[in-house]
């Protein structure tokens, strides 16, 4: 019998404590809708993009004219002259490659400029996230818009008008 209860009073216990966990979510495009710096920060890599993507596009152009030079002037070519063209649009393919790859890789340019314009911007968000998490004695604090996937949340516990008052910025200036 004695058994009994302790089990019974420790599921109460255990589902008291669960019950007491208090979670919030945030709106991380909301949020960043509202810093500045963000915005500036995506224009920025825009113009980066687009001034990249024009010269990856000049490359493969070239590229394709010299391929259809080649092919209108392939029948009055010598072997040896056929072998040097082809080498160098097989060259300059290659080049066009390794520069795209350079600026728009994984590792490349644009993501390193990325990271180097967000990165501050999330850890300042990070930092106020936390400080409203605390400050409202939270357990948790999900991220709307991350993998995770959220089925329902009242919007008595979005934090994100919290989060961009404590980046000193004025929530309600974008509709969500």
């Amino acid at each position: 019998m004695k058994k009994i209860v302790l089990v019974l009073f420790l599921t109460f216990t255990a589902a008291t404590a669960a019950m007491a966990q208090r979670f919030a979510y945030v709106d991380s495009d909301y949020i960043l809708k509202h810093v500045p710096e963000y915005a500036s920060a995506q224009k920025q890599l825009a113009a980066l993009s687009d001034q990249w993507q024009k010269e990856v596009d000049g490359r493969f152009q070239e590229i394709d004219r010299l391929y259809k030079a080649y092919q209108a002037d392939q029948v009055l070519m010598t072997p040896d002259m056929r072998k040097r063209r082809e080498a160098e649009i097989v060259d300059k393919e290659k080049i066009a490659k390794d520069f795209q790859r350079d600026k728009f890789g994984p590792d490349g340019e644009l993501a390193k400029k990325s990271t180097t314009l967000i990165k501050p911007i999330q850890d300042k968000v990070s930092k106020a996230v936390q400080a409203v998490a605390e400050g409202d004695n939270l357990d948790m604090i999900f991220d709307k818009n991350s993998e995770v996937i959220m089925l329902y949340a009242s919007p008595r516990y979005d934090k994100s008008a919290d989060v961009i008052t404590r980046l000193g910025l004025k929530p309600g200036v974008f509709a969500k």
